[in-house]
């Protein structure tokens, strides 16, 4: 079948999605639902002791096409998962560039690189057909100027944007060998916001500040500029990655807009009619000046393109915020 922007896609009956529990694991399982797919969730989170995974998977859990499996990556077996998926979507994974700093990098690289080759040569062994690996535009370090292509060298700052790196290689080194019968599509996304974001991420916690929560720690100068990007667009690209006819390949997903962070604020302010308050404080390291996506190459393999606006982006996110936080709504 052809989508709408004539690129031909088939069609995905049987899906995994790994990290299913969490902020975009979560939104990619309700729309392959919603597509017709039967999807099975894995991540270590059970939403039946979590509440933040209850939440989540709300929609999913009463679905007849999906099973959750509460497992962790690292230490479960893996295969059995797997079988007879058209795809999987391995979207579990450690995030944050300050946390991985010091004491907790083996956790770092026990979910994003040890767990990750496991999830690979798992797809191998039941010879699942495709692999969409959620990587990071901070692969890219620090950009000077212009925005970030695929061409450019990986110049990764932090512990966790080597990480992703390291599984971005992984997906290609396991897609190459002559016996695999798996490919492999890394998606480098640019700073995902949207509803069910986590909490630690600048927009929510702008907005929760915005609407009477905490003070918002300012991180450096607020003159840092980041592509972002909403959730829905990011999981068009994945499913995208997982049905278009193409080789195995490394991709950016991002808004192709950067925006400072002193913007975000002031759109926030705007949009909630109550200002941001702020705890000035130093830059983290790892914390780049800027990304900018050149999202072409995603367009011309995926026939792909956001199609949500920041500020649109944002009133969905306070609209789920408000929604879903009697505090919040009552403030």
């Amino acid at each position: 079948m052809n989508d709408r922007h004539g690129v031909e896609r088939h069609r995905l009956k049987r899906a995994v999605v790994t990290g299913a529990a969490g902020f975009i694991g979560s939104h990619l399982v309700d729309a392959l639902l919603s597509a017709g797919a039967t999807v099975v969730g894995v991540d270590r989170r059970d939403p039946g002791t979590d509440p933040v995974a209850a939440t989540n998977l709300a929609d999913a859990l009463g679905h007849p096409g999906f099973t959750f499996v509460a497992a962790d990556l690292r230490t479960c077996p893996v295969a059995a998962l797997f079988l007879q998926a058209d795809a999987v979507f391995h979207f579990a994974g450690m995030p944050g560039v300050r946390g991985s700093w010091g004491e907790r990098f083996a956790e770092y690289t026990g979910c994003n690189v040890f767990a990750t080759e496991r999830v690979l040569a798992a797809c191998e062994d039941v010879r699942v057909p495709r692999l969409v690996y959620a990587s990071s535009s901070s692969v890219y370090g620090t950009i000077r100027e212009g925005a970030s292509g695929e061409q450019r060298t990986p110049t990764p700052e932090s512990p966790y944007a080597v990480s992703k790196l390291a599984g971005e290689q992984l997906c290609l080194a396991h897609a190459g060998k002559a016996s695999s019968a798996v490919t492999a599509v890394a998606l480098r996304l640019f700073t995902v916001y949207g509803p069910r974001q986590r909490p630690d991420m600048l927009i929510g916690r702008a907005l929760a500040a915005a609407l009477g929560g905490a003070a918002l720690n300012l991180y450096g100068s607020g003159d840092q500029r980041r592509d972002f990007t909403y959730v829905g667009d990011v999981v068009q690209a994945a499913i995208a990655g997982a049905t278009t006819g193409i080789e195995s390949a490394v991709l950016n997903i991002g808004a192709g807009v950067s925006t400072s962070v002193l913007d975000v604020l002031a759109a926030i302010e705007e949009l909630t009619g109550r200002p941001v308050p702020v705890n000035r404080m130093p830059a983290k390291p790892g914390d780049v000046d800027a990304t900018l996506a050149d999202r072409s190459r995603a367009g011309e393999l995926l026939g792909w393109k956001p199609c949500t606006a920041l500020v649109q982006g944002i009133s969905r996110q306070l609209a789920h915020l408000t929604a879903n936080s009697p505090q919040i709504a009552s403030a």
